[in-house]
């Protein structure tokens, strides 16, 4: 679709756009699962909604800057929840400039391409590369910029993939030694939150000056990043 053109609005900002690609692969999805778990709830990012007794949410396309300007890192991902919406059971994310799918969940270890990933180990913050975003409009905010920088502060070094999905699948590798980010959306965080557990990660949630931080990564990565952002 891409290499034909594909056509773009803006939601938010020039950087958050969503392509009818966004939309066919959200479409696919969902009738998809309608189909094979007519009972089970939908959330999609780009609208898609229906109750149910569980809900799957969906991101069609996770990193669609990077999608529509032909860049590395972006994905589709998917994650499954009980009456807790905010506790995946299942997570799965397809990176298609890999090749890799990423499979895990409370009842099944972490894979890749149906390989089982080894069980992540506990690393100082100092030792690991942290993966993060920080938007440019809200730079002169505060009580986001002031608690990341301080947490990033701490790793060996940082970086900004623009697909959190993607990077959480790399935080359940162990090829990135963690993950932070302010207000996460569901379907930014479910997915790759339920991958780094099943890796035998951690995937918290901290809440401090009205914000709420999504931090993945092993015990000791993601106790060290909760201090940091809790001691600003």
């Amino acid at each position: 679709m891409r290499r034909e053109g594909v056509a773009t609005h803006r939601k938010t900002s020039i950087s958050d756009v969503v392509t009818a690609a966004d939309l066919a692969a959200e479409q696919l999805v969902a009738e998809r699962l309608r189909i094979a778990r007519p009972q089970d709830g939908i959330v999609g990012e780009e609208g898609a909604n229906r109750p149910g007794e569980r809900t799957w949410f969906i991101d069609p396309v996770d990193g669609t800057y990077n999608f529509l300007w032909d860049l590395p890192s972006w994905c589709s991902a998917l994650a499954l929840t009980g009456s807790d919406t905010t506790t995946p059971l299942l997570g799965a994310v397809f990176d298609p400039g890999r090749d890799e799918l990423w499979l895990g969940g409370v009842d099944a270890a972490t894979t890749c391409n149906g390989t089982r990933l080894p069980q992540l180990r506990s690393r100082p913050l100092a030792e690991v590369s942290v993966a993060s975003y920080l938007h440019p409009a809200t730079l002169p905010d505060d009580g986001t910029r002031v608690p990341l920088l301080n947490a990033i502060a701490g790793a060996a070094t940082v970086r900004m993939l623009g697909s959190g999905s993607v990077e959480l699948a790399a935080v359940a590798a162990g090829r990135l030694g963690g993950w932070v980010q302010h207000d996460s959306l569901d379907w930014d965080w479910l997915p790759g939150a339920a991958l780094v557990r099943a890796a035998g990660g951690r995937a918290d949630t901290v809440e401090h000056n009205g914000h709420r931080w999504h931090i993945a990564g092993s015990d000791q990565v993601v106790e060290e990043i909760a201090a940091r952002i809790v001691a600003t």
